[in-house]
């Protein structure tokens, strides 16, 4: 009798191999950072300790020519619609879907935690499950009023809460209902690490403590040399100088230098604590037997941010209601080697990494891709992965992104004719190797990509009709496609670029600070 059974299971299996039956559908992690720089992960060349990310890379694919739009909420918009910002309908995405809306119909489970920072909520656009926070930024101790669960409003912090730890506590309660479910999930993480405030637990300050007394000078410096050893950039490649706007280290004071050094360590502990929590997810994942069968994407929304926005630091970090930020002098050595910052158009405002798993469907594990993408590329991706259908409706705007499947699979794709770029009056064009931009609505600059991604040669003097023809091609964009308000597509102005702003650097801000007793 058993070894009948055995014959009948056998023959069915085979039977249903030959009918064709359906593959079991890969799982979709998705995840995003908020405000780090191009060079903040230990697999871009930073010496912040991020193992378990550093292993999705070693394992995966890492894009050095990534790009975003700069700025938080335009960011999420590209990232869950596929669209650029003001196309989408902006904070509404009202000329759009999400990723979640059109997984939904493919019979995903959908599910997101952390920062949304849209209009409505997560689950009136196709996520069946959230838990986070509806607003830009919070106290990473005691949240704030708009903090949901599942369209509730929620408020259960306890002594021990910690944003970072409890994006990935519910991400992986809802990627078990997911499975109990027995269906193939998405899951969207959006933590709002390291975005100020600068709070973090004391122990994981601790480890990093007097590890930036060197100063911003020499960790420029080693980040760029372990850059060149991990292959992202050429060997003979030279680090631009320190812009003129950061101050020497070493003529700073002392309590200076050491303030600087403790609000980085801070920073160091957050970005620390995010690969800790990654690492949580992915060891569930493991032990449910669903990580060789997840895509796992993790991106950020924008470069390194300048703004200095310090207060309350009579605060220790580790306590609520504590605001500690970094300047750009920190900001500059988290966009390594790259040019400015988060709301400029420059790389160091639009380009960060790009971190892609998905075991058996990498062609070359531990390699780069060179080539640009966009946050727009997601929607398409998960799409294919998917095997979904964007929506074919005339109230929603066609797809601007493409597939990077391609890419996974070391094979060519078809490109983006350009990629565009705007926020407020900070605004680019790229096409090609050839890209324009306008600082703060300064006049047009014009730069090589392939020869100098550090945008250190301006030459816009010696191509005018180039710059003629990337403006007039941006101004077509900006209203035609992206569908951009007026006010923000007025002409730039003759004058040249300062490359710097007030809000970038306040003098003596550490005033009365004195070093919290750890």
């Amino acid at each position: 009798m058993a070894s009948y059974k055995f014959l009948i299971s056998v023959f069915a299996m085979l039977a249903g191999t030959a009918l064709g039956a359906p593959e079991t559908k890969p799982n979709i992690l998705l995840m995003m950072v908020d405000d780090l720089g191009f060079s903040d992960f230990g697999c871009y060349g930073s010496e912040i300790e991020t193992p378990h990310i550093d292993t999705l890379a070693n394992e995966g694919l890492r894009f050095s020519q990534f790009y975003n739009t700069a700025k938080c909420h335009s960011s999420r918009v590209c990232l869950l619609s596929g669209l650029y910002c003001h196309q989408a309908g902006n904070s509404e995405l009202s000329r759009s879907v999400t990723i979640a809306e059109v997984l939904n119909k493919a019979g995903y489970f959908t599910s997101m935690t952390g920062k949304w920072h849209l209009s409505g909520q997560p689950t009136d656009r196709g996520f069946s499950r959230y838990w986070g926070h509806l607003s830009g930024a919070t106290d990473f101790f005691v949240g704030d009023k708009t903090f949901r669960l599942n369209g509730e409003s929620w408020s259960d912090f306890d002594k021990d809460f910690y944003t970072t730890d409890a994006n990935a506590d519910y991400a992986i309660r809802f990627i078990d209902e997911a499975l109990k479910e027995k269906k193939p999930f998405f899951h969207y993480i959006a933590f709002n690490a390291p975005h100020y405030p600068l709070q973090a637990p004391k122990e994981d300050i601790k480890k990093y403590l007097e590890r930036y007394d060197i100063g911003w000078h020499e960790v420029r410096k080693r980040r760029f040399s372990k850059q060149k050893q991990l292959g992202l950039f050429p060997p003979e490649m030279d680090l631009p100088p320190l812009p003129k706007h950061i101050k020497n280290w070493e003529a700073l004071n002392g309590k200076n230098r050491e303030f600087e050094s403790f609000r980085m360590a801070i920073f160091a502990a957050m970005v620390d604590r995010i690969d800790q929590n990654i690492g949580r997810v992915l060891a569930h994942l493991k032990n449910k037997g669903q990580l060789e069968n997840t895509l796992v994407m993790l991106c950020s929304d924008n470069g390194a941010c300048p703004f200095e926005r310090s207060r309350n630091m009579d605060i220790p970090p580790w306590k609520a209601r504590s605001y500690y930020c970094y300047d750009a002098s920190w900001a500059t050595i988290g966009n390594t080697p790259l040019k400015h910052f988060k709301q400029t158009q420059h790389e160091g405002g639009i380009s960060s990494p790009l971190i892609v798993h998905w075991p058996g469907h990498i062609n070359k594990t531990g390699s780069w891709n060179r080539g640009p993408g966009h946050l727009v590329d997601i929607m398409a991706t998960c799409i294919e992965v998917a095997g979904a259908r964007y929506p074919d409706n005339k109230n929603i705007e066609p797809l601007q992104g493409k597939s990077l499947v391609p890419l996974f699979e070391g094979k060519e794709r078809k490109g983006h004719d350009y990629l565009y770029f705007q926020f407020s009056n900070c605004r680019a064009i790229r096409q090609g190797d050839w890209k324009a931009v306008s600082f703060y609505g300064h006049k047009w600059e014009l730069y090589n990509i392939a020869n100098d991604r550090t945008e250190q040669n301006d030459l816009a003097g010696r191509h005018p009709e180039r710059v003629k023809a990337l403006a007039s091609l941006w101004h077509k964009v900006a209203e035609d496609v992206d569908r951009v308000p007026g006010k923000q597509r007025k002409p730039v102005s003759s004058e040249p670029s300062s490359d710097s702003k007030s809000s970038w650097h306040k003098d003596d801000i550490h005033g009365k600070w004195n070093m919290p007793k750890m």
